[in-house]
C-alpha cells in the first residue's frame, strides 16, 4: 500500500512538471523577448529534472512513471494562447506561467505538509522543493516587473 501511496503521490507531481515543461517550451516560442524566451527554455528545462528526478523515484518504489501532463495544464495552455493573442504576448506567458508554478509550489507543499505522505514521497519532493521554489520566485518576480508593461 505505502508503494502505491509513493507513486500516486509522486506522479501527481511529476504530471504538473510536466506541464510546466510543455508550456514553458511552448511560451519560448511565442514570445518576442529573446531574454524571456531564454528564461523560459531554461525554467523548461528545471520542469523537465524535476519529473526525470521523480520518474526515477517512482521507478524506485515499483511503479511506472507518469509520461503525461495534466487536464488543467492543457486548459491553461490555451487560455494563454487566447490571451497572448489580445494583449501583451510576453506579460501574457508570464503571468499564466506564475500561475503555474503556484501550482506546483502548492502541491509541493500540500506533499510535504500532509501527514499521510509516505517518508520516501515527502523525502523525494523535499529534494526538488528548492527548485521549485526558485522557479516560482523568478516567475513571481518577473511577473511583478512586468505589471506595467501590459
Amino acid at each position: 500500500m505505502t508503494d502505491k501511496k509513493i507513486q500516486h503521490t509522486l506522479n501527481d507531481l511529476i504530471e504538473i512538471a510536466r506541464d510546466g515543461s510543455e508550456f514553458y517550451s511552448e511560451a519560448a516560442g511565442k514570445v518576442d523577448n529573446a531574454e524571456l524566451a531564454d528564461l523560459f527554455r531554461r525554467m523548461g528545462e528545471h520542469k523537465r529534472e524535476i519529473a526525470s528526478g521523480l520518474a526515477s523515484e517512482v521507478a524506485v518504489a515499483g511503479g511506472d512513471p507518469a509520461d503525461h501532463g495534466t487536464m488543467v495544464g492543457s486548459m491553461r495552455q490555451a487560455y494563454a494562447k487566447a490571451r497572448a493573442a489580445l494583449g501583451n504576448t510576453d506579460y501574457a506567458y508570464v503571468a499564466e506561467l506564475e500561475e503555474l508554478e503556484d501550482r506546483l509550489l502548492g502541491a509541493f507543499k500540500d506533499t510535504l505538509e500532509d501527514s499521510d505522505t509516505p517518508a520516501a514521497a515527502r523525502a523525494a519532493a523535499q529534494k526538488y522543493m528548492p527548485q521549485v521554489t526558485e522557479c516560482h520566485n523568478t516567475m513571481r518576480n518577473r511577473k511583478f516587473a512586468m505589471k506595467g508593461t501590459r
